[in-house]
């Protein structure tokens, strides 16, 4: 299934999903790319709350044991409390996800080490890039536990879509219903794109394949 998802157009899963479930699945377009991506995956969560002063050495070793135990196809989901300017990941654990097979990470938060990122190719959505550090500021505060990551609620194990149009989260029960759907989707916008060039008309395109 997740080879499938990896084939159809994020916009597609996202039309899907709001006819299906009546639901925006949708992150907002802060959620950006570090580089150009396209992934699908199963969704491991990490949630980070402040902790501010905090000298625990042990204080965020949850958040590298979820990363160290994720198989390969998944997708790091962080919330970092409050965090838009503080880095929630960087080029350590990304490489670490990168070594495991990880299909990507989204962090509700920033990200940092970019440079080193796009130089393996790991992809990266975040809040944006900041040179700051979590560490004694922020606490682990649990794993694949359901958590809100840029106004949506992903649960662990949920399906994570993300291209250069945004990121969207599929519902593992919704999966099946949703991928049908976002293929029919596909198949008729791409039909509708070599019509328009023939006929030059949005309107007769749209009459015709039923698709906007």
């Amino acid at each position: 299934m997740l080879e499938a998802f990896r084939h159809v157009e994020v916009a597609s899963v996202s039309d899907a999903l709001e006819q299906i479930a009546g639901q925006r699945m949708y992150m907002t377009h802060r959620m950006q790319p570090i580089f150009p991506s396209k992934f699908a995956g199963f969704a491991i969560t990490v949630l980070l709350k402040k902790a501010e002063g905090n000298n625990d050495p042990a204080a965020l070793s949850g958040m590298l044991a979820a990363i160290d135990q994720g198989q390969a196809g998944s997708v790091y989901i962080m919330v970092v409390e409050d965090g838009a300017n503080i880095a929630g990941m960087g080029g350590l654990m990304g490489t670490t996800m990168w070594a495991r097979g990880f299909a990507g990470a989204v962090i509700d938060g920033g990200v940092r080490d970019v440079g080193h990122l796009r130089k393996i190719g790991f992809p990266v959505f975040a809040l944006g890039m900041v040179p700051s550090t979590s560490v004694n500021h922020y606490r682990f505060a649990g794993a694949n536990i359901p958590v809100v990551c840029d106004g949506v609620r992903v649960e662990a194990a949920d399906i994570v879509v993300a291209d250069n149009d945004g990121v969207v989260v599929v519902p593992r029960a919704r999966a099946e219903q949703v991928l049908a759907l976002a293929q029919e989707m596909d198949f008729k916008e791409h039909s509708m794109y070599p019509y328009i060039e023939k006929y030059k008309s949005i309107e007769e395109a749209v009459k015709k394949f039923g698709r906007l």
